[in-house]
């Protein structure tokens, strides 16, 4: 296995922004932060759609002040193939109604709460997505 993108001190780093970002979240919304429930809020909720629009713009910002602070360019590679982006895209749609949440939910969330259910939920996501990978790159 070739580690290509290794970097642990920066990783660390990013962890903490992402836990401090959720930490001031909670206590500003009183809410957990789960990027499925957010974007559903946006589309269906009146009372905090405004905090849920901030929110989804913010991680549309960030790489882009990103990219014009550092000069670096983000390299993204997207599959070609529509009717693959289309299925992914309900599999993981449905994926995240059938565990109750997504992988930031569960993953940033649940685990900082200690919760059974979140942390069941994130050990199957890395096996299912170990597992795709594995298939798509040896099969």
């Amino acid at each position: 296995m070739n580690i290509v993108n290794f970097t642990p001190i920066t990783a660390t780093f990013g962890g903490m922004i992402i836990g401090l970002a959720v930490v001031i979240f909670f206590l500003f919304n009183g809410r957990l932060v789960g990027i499925s429930g957010i974007a559903a809020n946006a589309l269906s909720e009146k009372n905090n759609r405004f905090d849920n629009l901030l929110f989804l713009i913010g991680l549309v910002i960030g790489p882009i002040l990103y990219t014009v602070f550092t000069n670096k360019q983000i390299n993204i590679t997207i599959s070609n193939s529509l009717i693959l982006l289309i299925c992914a895209g309900l599999l993981v749609g449905m994926g995240t109604r059938v565990s109750g949440g997504c992988t930031s939910g569960h993953g940033i969330s649940g685990i900082g709460r200690f919760s059974l259910r979140s942390i069941i939920a994130t050990i199957t996501f890395m096996i299912v997505g170990i597992l795709t990978v594995l298939i798509k790159n040896y099969i």
